[in-house]
């Protein structure tokens, strides 16, 4: 017979030493899973000895509190629930009510662009969600450096090319994709809509470009596979517990549907996010993976992004492309290269493809925006854009801004928060984004002359004089010896 137990008993069981929270009517006992758990244990000991149902299904998906059947004490007697036991959460619910707000969200027909997305984020979301989706690291220099670049890149458009009808199709590790773009991985996207990754998955699949999952996804790597037919990437934080990373490489590889492996590496430890670490959780209108929020005494907030950072494994070097090839065939990228040096090096270390990207500004503040590196790497080692495939994310808004990215040589760009901003009108708000872009891309290539996108796009199509004063100066040529021999090493 199940075991009922009473909220009086429940709320001895509220140290760090001695962790019992309920979730979802059954009591479990924590206190050996809460070090280990991988948004980190602050959020688990906030609701000690508490009722934790409602952040944790605003998180999480349902099967995930299944590995923990293990640790199951009992059931909730609800008889026993009184005023005080719910008083502290019924509070922090009141904290924030998005009914308050008197913004009228547009109807998904009048978002003409991806900026009237964010827009709605910006008035919709909660404090706290916008601010871990929106924001970037320090003083944002690098997240804001992203797009404005664009603007000092300018088209050189060709006439009279008969552009009635233009190709925009490629294709990618085995992906066929109806536009040159993919939806770039991004955490907890539960922060936006319930369905979170399962709607992106979804949206992508009917959109005709891939969707490449988060590790740190809301819902778990099986279940969002189950629910799209079409192939998909997976971007891979290398976990300090190495078995769980070959557990989620092997599972993808065997899944059938993962068609290439996106291992980031501009991220080797947690950038300090402030806008996330000032806003204090709120209850359940928290809709994040992982939440912080402790009641230990003199302990700073963490933020949402730096509790969720806590199994990234900083010791990840080159020579870990061995140890990967060991466990899959999958194609393999190395995720965040921001420096002409590092491309080249992936070429010789045998990635097959590299992810220009500086982490959405959320990494290194003030580390060079993503397209001054593709003019990088074009300028000063364009032999590698015919040896592996070069993708690129950070800062496009525009049709226009992919097309310049695709006559700079990306085989491919990375859109997140425009997507992650379009979930909050769920799986429909993900297909009318491809749609914007679909259509923002096709005018831009017939404007500057083209026909066949990636066939036509060349560097002949645009004036980077206006950036290229940025350009560091080369140094691959005075550092070869040095590489070769840190890839020996």
């Amino acid at each position: 017979m199940t075991r009922k137990v009473s909220t009086h008993e429940i709320s001895q069981h509220a140290s760090e030493e001695d962790v019992w929270i309920v979730v979802n009517g059954k009591v479990y006992d924590v206190t050996k899973f809460a070090p280990n758990h991988p948004g980190g244990a602050d959020i688990i000991y906030h609701f000690a000895g508490r009722d934790a149902s409602k952040p944790y299904n605003s998180t999480h998906s349902p099967s995930l509190i299944k590995e923990l059947d293990d640790h199951v004490i009992g059931e909730l007697d609800t008889s026993t629930i009184t005023g005080e036991w719910s008083k502290e959460e019924t509070e922090q619910r009141k904290a924030f009510n998005p009914a308050d707000v008197t913004y009228q969200k547009p109807l998904l027909e009048d978002i003409i662009n991806l900026d009237d997305f964010e827009h709605v984020a910006m008035n919709t979301l909660s404090p706290k969600s916008w601010a871990y989706n929106s924001g970037a690291a320090n003083d944002n220099f690098t997240r804001d450096a992203n797009r404005s670049f664009f603007r000092d890149i300018w088209f050189r458009p060709a006439i009279m090319r008969n552009v009635s009808n233009v190709n925009l199709r490629s294709t990618l590790f085995g992906c066929d994709l109806d536009i040159p773009v993919y939806i770039s991985p991004v955490g907890a996207a539960k922060t936006v809509f319930e369905e979170g990754e399962l709607a992106l998955a979804r949206g992508a699949a009917n959109s005709g470009i891939p969707y490449c999952l988060s590790t740190m996804s809301s819902y778990s790597l099986s279940e969002i596979l189950e629910v799209t037919s079409k192939p998909v990437f997976y971007q891979l934080y290398i976990n300090k517990d190495r078995p769980k990373t070959e557990a989620l490489v092997r599972l993808a590889q065997e899944s059938d549907k993962v068609k290439a492996l996106f291992v980031t590496a501009d991220l080797p430890v947690m950038s300090k996010r402030e806008a996330d670490e000032r806003i204090k959780p709120e209850g359940n209108a928290v809709l994040v993976k992982v939440t912080e929020g402790s009641k230990h005494v003199g302990k700073k907030s963490a933020g949402l992004a730096k509790s969720n950072s806590s199994m990234i494994d900083s010791t990840l070097s080159w020579k870990d492309l061995k140890w990967l090839r060991s466990i899959t065939n999958l194609p393999i990228l190395v995720k965040g290269v921001q420096r002409a040096e590092d491309a080249l090096l992936a070429v010789q270390a045998g990635f097959d493809g590299i992810v220009i990207s500086n982490h959405g500004g959320r990494a290194a503040d003030t580390a060079p925006p993503a397209i001054l590196i593709l003019l990088e790497i074009h300028r000063y080692c364009p032999e590698i854009f015919g040896k592996i495939k070069v993708l690129v994310d950070g800062g496009f808004r525009r049709g226009s801004d992919v097309v310049k990215a695709i006559c700079l040589g990306a085989s491919a760009v990375g859109l997140g928060r425009p997507f992650q901003y379009a979930l909050g009108y769920g799986q429909e708000g993900v297909g009318h984004a491809v749609e914007l872009l679909k259509e923002e891309i096709q005018t831009s290539a017939q404007l500057v002359g083209m026909t066949d996108l990636m066939r036509d796009a060349s560097p002949t199509y645009l004036n980077t004089a206006g950036v290229e004063h940025l350009l560091p100066p080369n140094y691959i040529s005075s550092q070869k010896g040095f590489l070769r021999r840190l890839i020996k090493l």
